[in-house]
């Protein structure tokens, strides 16, 4: 899953992609509103961390903006404390609202809810047959035996479940799972795709050849 983050204290901004990184997410980064806006929109990202005190374009004004063409959920990170600000923000469009300082752990737990409610998924497990994908600890069952997946073979098996029953392109992989500076060599998914095969079972994924991969409910 991809997600952005737009926060002007450099130090913050890293520290959050960082955390957001080791669990698995790819994410891009804006050190200003106006910025961040327009990555918000060239972009098809799964969840956007927003920062309101930014330079040139607030968070106010990024978030109005934004919802005019674009239902991405939006988490506002900020020390604006106050229920007024919290108003303004859930009525504004946002779908989660944090007050710093924060809990990295908590944090990453909220992008994940957002990420699964924006997929119509209510809980954190999804079962595929006989497998149990586990959402909030990263894990995958087969036959209840553990299956010991890479952090991007999850991830990719993460994006196709929570769309099940959905095609998804080669292009929607790389555009949620890879961050911009990933190889990208064009049969790089289609290496992951068979791994993921050889440990779930060859049914597990369906190629639609010269379209993408699908997983059935």
């Amino acid at each position: 899953m991809r997600v952005l983050v737009i926060e002007d204290e450099p130090d913050l901004r890293n520290a959050i992609a960082q955390a957001l990184s080791e669990e698995g997410l790819a994410v891009d980064q804006a050190e200003e509103g106006q910025t961040g806006y327009h990555k918000a929109l060239a972009w098809d990202y799964d969840a956007i961390v927003l920062d309101i005190m930014l330079p040139l374009m607030s968070g106010w004004e990024v978030l109005s903006a934004l919802r005019k063409t674009k239902s991405t959920p939006v988490l506002i990170l900020t020390a604006r404390d106050a229920t007024t600000d919290r108003v303004r923000g859930l009525d504004g469009g946002a779908d989660d609202y944090l007050i710093k300082p924060f809990s990295v752990l908590e944090l990453v737990a909220r992008i994940r809810a957002l990420i699964r409610r924006s997929a119509g998924q209510a809980t954190s497990h999804i079962e595929v047959g006989s497998i149990c994908v586990n959402l909030a600890d990263r894990t995958v069952t087969k036959c209840d035996q553990l299956i010991a997946l890479t952090a991007r073979e999850f991830a990719i098996v993460e994006l196709l479940v929570l769309h099940r029953g959905k095609l998804i392109t080669r292009t929607a992989i790389y555009d949620h799972i890879f961050n911009v500076d990933d190889d990208s060599l064009s049969n790089l998914v289609d290496v992951h795709i068979s791994h993921i095969r050889k440990k779930l079972g060859a049914d597990f994924v369906e190629t639609r050849r010269g379209q993408g991969y699908i997983v059935h409910d």
